[in-house]
């Protein structure tokens, strides 16, 4: 198996540790240090080839400080460059010493004035998918799974969160600052290796669990996510033990560029997701099931990302199913469906991306990053369940964790598991899933069935009613989620009257929403409609966060119009510097630079 994507020949050598040494430069914006690298070698092999990409080597060494040669290959802009180093005496540690550059795009360098104290500087990593390569020196592929140290020296009164053990969780006073020790066990691929340094206050939620956070946002977090350990044990019904120890939660100033990230121990969350009501905790949920699905069980290239996200929002489902209900369960999956419905539709001109084993060869991976890895990948595992019956599969998927924990697995090994763990030799059982229609081919089989939602029926009869003329506030929305909500802006008809508008926006209050998932959907509507009441808060909400998943579209739908353009382009200006280069690698096609 090679994987496209890395440089690496781990056949030949194999990074199987990487033991950190870094200073973080908030000042220059850099980190500087060393990464000591243990190695496998297998055979004759003379060299070991690492992935960088902008890293500036000032030397490498065996362990005991002789110089080994080196040499850079060709600089690719996706890949960066391959590192070369010839193999020491000893055929099992190379110490390269590196400084990263302010450019480096895995992490995001943020000012006191874009965090919520507003006194300290921030930093935070972001690796997925091939964006570790620009702050460590390794083997920056999923398949090349290592165990990692740190010891990160940070200013005085900043503190230091890894995905890793904390062996000095308020770290140790040095002249210069204060340093923090890490240690990561379990074998890991490289993009999950994350940090994070600020003013950073920590609060517990339960006897495994916890929150992260800015000191003005911990306690806020900590009541959205009081039922992290509820949340832990309905995914252990599922999956089998949690294998990484503690799981917390680190909320993150708003420019990160995911909802979430799962990185061991500590998920990397946005504060749009602190709704106040935790009703946006299926993204909790989500990067929990990450923890086996994703992190116990890789892809082994990104052409397989699918299965890591496709069992994650399948698994995130049945979380939620347990915690919260049936009928909370379906409105997901109802969402989860028109996402993948837009998403078909939007690439109707590109059916290879409609494909759930995606050819990403010569491609950035994140190309890869859209609804059909999430959810028609869900849709294809759902499927699974349901015709073999939950009885069955359900002990499955419990055994394919436990027979794969700590690597990583290719399509092809998937279905090997699939064939001769649940499928069994049951050839009618094997051609009605239609296996490769499902990961080979674009579009949805005819397998694939609807999800329904008794709830958004009844929410499609008040759309109803406010169309055939009933005032916004005689609409029966008490006690309505966050998923209703989101079904009724979603059913609304395409043209709307000034009228209807300003009677929605007054009577629910829309355009001052304090719900992420909620707001965004308006103010869609709003640049559809050129409604003068939400620009004011869609630039607040363009400027104020920077997560992908909001911006691309509000983004897409001022570009797609006449007058937006010029809107799109000036609010673009203001908020670039303050996005993650995740985010703005996808936006400056749409806007332009």
């Amino acid at each position: 198996m090679t994987d496209p994507h890395s440089y690496a020949r781990p056949a030949e050598a194999r990074v199987t540790d990487v033991a950190l040494d870094l200073r973080a430069d908030f000042t220059r914006k850099v980190f500087e240090g060393s990464a000591t690298l243990t190695l496998h070698v297998a055979g004759d092999a003379r060299e070991v080839v690492l992935d960088t990409r902008g890293l500036e080597i000032q030397r490498v060494a065996d362990a005991k400080g002789a110089a080994l040669t080196y040499a850079f290959g060709p600089d690719d802009p996706i890949l960066g460059r391959a590192l070369t180093i010839a193999l020491p005496a000893d055929r099992k540690t190379v110490v390269v010493r590196y400084r990263t550059t302010p450019e480096a795009e895995a992490l995001q360098w943020l000012s006191p004035a874009q965090t919520a104290g507003g006194a300290h500087p921030y930093l935070f990593s972001q690796g997925q998918a091939i964006l570790t390569r620009t702050w460590i020196p390794t083997q920056d592929s999923p398949a090349v799974r290592q165990t990692y140290r740190a010891r990160i020296v940070v200013p005085s009164a900043l503190r230091a969160v890894m995905s890793a053990e904390a062996l000095t969780p308020d770290g140790t006073p040095i002249e210069g600052g204060r340093a923090f020790e890490f240690t990561l066990e379990q074998p890991v691929p490289p993009y999950l290796i994350a940090i994070a340094i600020g003013h950073i206050a920590f609060k517990a939620v339960g006897p495994r669990s916890g929150v992260y956070a800015e000191p003005s946002v911990v306690d806020r977090a900590a009541s959205e996510f009081v039922d992290l350990e509820k949340m832990i044990e309905a995914a252990e019904a599922l999956g089998g033990p949690y294998r990484w120890g503690r799981y917390d939660v680190l909320v993150l100033p708003p420019s990160f560029p995911f909802g979430g990230m799962e990185n061991p121990r500590v998920t990397f969350a946005t504060p749009t997701i602190l709704a106040g009501d935790r009703s946006l905790t299926s993204l909790i949920a989500h990067e929990l099931a990450h923890s086996w699905s994703g992190n116990l069980v890789t892809n082994a290239t990104w052409r397989d990302f699918w299965l890591n996200e496709g069992f994650t929002t399948y698994f995130e489902n049945r979380i939620m199913e347990q915690l919260y209900g049936v009928p909370r369960a379906r409105m997901l999956e109802v969402l989860g469906r028109r996402e993948l419905a837009n998403e078909l539709a939007s690439l109707e001109d590109k059916p290879g991306d409609q494909i759930l084993h995606i050819d990403l060869t010569g491609r950035n991976p994140d190309d890869g990053v859209t609804s059909i890895a999430y959810d028609k990948g869900a849709a294809f595992v759902r499927m699974i369940e349901a015709t073999a019956g939950r009885e069955r599969f359900d002990p499955w998927l419990r055994g394919y964790f436990d027979r794969h924990a700590f690597t990583s697995l290719t399509t092809a090994e998937f279905l090997e598991d699939l064939r001769a763990n649940l499928i069994a030799g049951d050839a009618p059982l094997e051609q009605t899933l239609q296996l490769d229609e499902w990961l080979e081919k674009p579009g949805l089989p005819a397998n694939a069935t609807a999800p329904t939602s008794d709830a958004f029926t009844v929410v499609e009869r008040q759309v109803t009613r406010f169309t055939g003329g009933t005032p916004a506030s005689s609409l029966e929305t008490k006690a309505w989620t966050t998923q209703e909500w989101q079904h009724f802006l979603a059913s609304l008809p395409a043209t709307l009257s000034e009228t209807q508008l300003l009677d929605l926006d007054h009577a629910f209050g829309f355009s001052k929403s304090g719900n992420s998932e909620v707001l965004c959907a308006w103010l869609r509507i709003g640049i559809r409609h050129r409604y003068h009441p939400a620009m004011p808060a869609l630039e607040r909400f363009l400027t104020s966060q920077g997560r992908r998943k909001f911006l691309k579209p509000l983004y897409e739908d001022l570009m797609a119009t006449d007058w937006g353009k010029a809107e799109a382009k000036h609010i673009y200006a203001v908020a670039r510097p303050t996005y993650h280069a995740v985010s703005t690698t996808t936006l400056d096609p749409i806007v332009g630079r």
